[in-house]
């Protein structure tokens, strides 16, 4: 299995990317700077800063690297000010510090200290100020406020005091002072003799908004002066929602707010690409390899992958690496196998999860684990038939869990044999499937599956049969799980913003929300009209899932069924091409709910 971490090993072919980011960070010309790291979640932002890291460090001992971690210090400590002592301490721990070194951190540990008191007193407000233990702040002191107006502060005079704190720290003195440190810390990176400064800013894609912001603006404090790079790695989608989270009520904006601020702050914008199927072989093939040889044995591989891939990287195939070990080797057959898998997965994963590594990465530990809770129970999976299955489960779950079902039925080796035999018209249970491409190339992926019995993987993937939304949510990517936020909202401001974004995520993430409604939907007594409407308009932007969908409806009873949920039904039907399927259903409802095919059809002719 694999740690669902960053790596210093690159499976993802990021060389030419890490060298962009380098040859910024050690161009004096360029410094100060501020590099974008782009991509989704899970794209591999947190690999590539640390490889880049790693190999700064190696070229350069005097460049002082660091990575902050602002989601660590999420309520625990304001991020502007945790971003300043975290690099105030990485320096302090240089060795040879010269005396004036020491003081000049000295004197930037206090502004720190001056910004984490500006923003706690202007946080908790005037009562923190008259608690006592305080007496003055940036030449004002309560004491003096008194004996100037020789009498008692009432407490409606209270707020205008506040307000003239305030206006004295946002303004001439808090401005000096940001200006002093910018002074200080670009003598200090002289004085402490590092050729340059790199920050790397790491998982931001999982901090609050506020945190976002904090850190963002922390960093153009050190944009004006100095031999310094910050490395952010991001989703851009994550900081244009920040932002405009931010400036939300402010009217008028007809610009792209979240997008004019990442143009402003962000000087060199550098995006990871999605993996194709090629690629994604590629990095299954080196997780498995890692996985099943010995250490030497796996670097001699990877060695010899980064060689041809070197040779021309547009005509590399991960096969060619195979032929280039003997066949009397004993770690040939390992790597015939470990390719092999990768083959299978290649192209499945690469569509469903978008290329995306973390998803990868997150199948294979999952196959594993399934792997070994069977040796613990005495049973040997086959791992090509356990990927198949599992390919299902997180591409198509509706498929999954009714074969699953058929599979406990004893129904579905004669189905299943039908589609392997391109006969899929004479299906019954999968009937909806039949021109579901994806399914019909499915089955078409060896190993053939009508011949096993394949109760035994069910069993260890029976889990998954029983998620509810609150689990089943935990498997989508951060974009994702704001989507459905958004499509169980019942508000038509948050459909449509749901509907806009639905385009963005993977046939995984799609397929995931459209179960996690369903769930939410089966519990109801009475399916509300929204939700219909809501779990529709989604289906509708993503065709692939239109037979789940109809399976989907196909599992509700008629009494869960509303009058005003006819118009929505009728409306995904005209629009998909589905009014003979949808008036199948509409027949099965109508057992428990009379008249919602009449009601149903009548729409359907409007």
């Amino acid at each position: 299995m694999w740690k669902d971490s960053e790596t210093e090993l690159d499976f993802l072919d990021y060389d030419y990317l890490i060298q962009t980011v380098q040859n910024i960070i050690k161009d004096d010309a360029l410094l100060p700077a501020s590099i974008g790291v782009y991509g989704d979640w899970g794209s591999g932002k947190s690999s590539l800063m640390y490889m880049c890291k790693e190999r700064l460090i190696n070229e350069d001992k005097k460049i002082k690297c660091l990575v902050f971690n602002g989601w660590l210090f999420e309520n625990y400590e304001e991020a502007k000010t945790a971003i300043l002592g975290t690099i105030l301490d990485e320096i302090y721990e240089e060795k040879n510090l010269t005396k004036k070194a020491k003081d000049i951190i000295k004197g930037l540990y206090k502004s720190v200290d001056k910004f984490k008191f500006i923003k706690s007193t202007l946080k908790y407000g005037t009562d923190f100020l008259m608690t006592g233990g305080i007496s003055s702040l940036l030449g004002i002191t309560i004491n003096q406020v008194l004996k100037s107006s020789q009498e008692k502060i009432e407490a409606t005079d209270i707020e205008n005091i506040q307000s003239s704190i305030e206006n004295e720290l946002n303004n001439k003195d808090l401005r000096e002072d940001i200006k002093k440190f910018q002074k200080e810390f670009a003598s200090l990176l002289e004085e402490s003799k590092i050729s340059r400064l790199v920050v790397f800013i790491d998982e931001l894609d999982r901090c609050r908004p506020d945190t976002i912001l904090d850190t963002l603006e922390a960093i153009k404090l050190f944009l004006f002066e100095g031999k310094v790079a910050f490395v952010i790695g991001a989703d851009e989608r994550h900081i244009s929602y920040a932002v405009k989270s931010k400036f939300k009520d402010i009217e008028g904006i007809q610009i792209d707010i979240g997008k004019e601020y990442l143009e402003k702050l962000i000087q060199y914008p550098i995006r990871i690409p999605q993996l194709n199927a090629d690629e994604v072989e590629i990095y299954i093939a080196c997780l498995l390899l890692q996985s099943e040889l010995e250490e030497n044995d796996f670097q001699r591989v990877l060695s010899r992958i980064i060689d041809k891939k070197k040779e021309d990287f547009e005509k590399f195939k991960i096969d060619s690496v195979c032929k280039s070990f003997s066949e009397t080797e004993c770690i040939h057959e390992k790597i015939v196998e470990s390719l092999s898998i990768a083959n299978q997965l290649a192209f499945v994963l690469s569509n469903g999860l978008h290329g995306n590594p973390r998803q990868c990465k997150r199948f294979l530990n999952s196959m594993y684990m399934r792997l070994q809770m069977a040796s613990y129970k005495r049973k040997q999976l086959d791992r090509k038939i356990l990927a198949k299955i599992m390919m299902l489960e997180y591409i198509k779950p509706r498929i999954f869990n009714k074969i699953a079902e058929m599979a406990a039925n004893n129904t579905l080796s004669k189905e299943l044999e039908l589609f392997e035999n391109g006969t899929s018209e004479n299906a019954y249970e999968l009937k909806i499937w039949r021109e579901d491409s994806w399914f019909l190339n499915w089955c078409k992926i060896k190993p053939e599956l009508s011949k096993e019995n394949l109760n035994t993987y069910f069993y260890f993937t029976r889990t998954s049969l029983d998620e509810k939304i609150s689990r089943i949510s935990t498997f989508l990517s951060p974009v994702a799980q704001e989507i459905l936020e958004q499509l169980l909202s019942k508000t038509d401001v948050k459909l449509q913003q749901a509907i806009k974004s639905a385009a963005n995520i993977s046939d995984s993430d799609a397929a995931t929300i459209l179960e996690a409604m369903h769930s939410s939907m089966l519990a109801e007594t009475t399916i509300s009209s929204e939700l219909i409407k809501a779990f529709l308009q989604f289906a509708q932007k993503r065709i692939e899932l239109t037979n789940d969908t109809l399976s989907y409806l196909q599992s509700f009873s008629g009494s869960q069924i509303s009058l005003g949920c006819v118009g929505y039904i009728a409306d995904f039907a005209n629009k998909t091409n589905k009014k003979v399927e949808i008036i199948e259903i509409a027949s099965q409802w109508d057992k428990n709910k009379s008249g919602l095919r009449v009601s149903i059809e009548r729409s359907l002719e409007k």
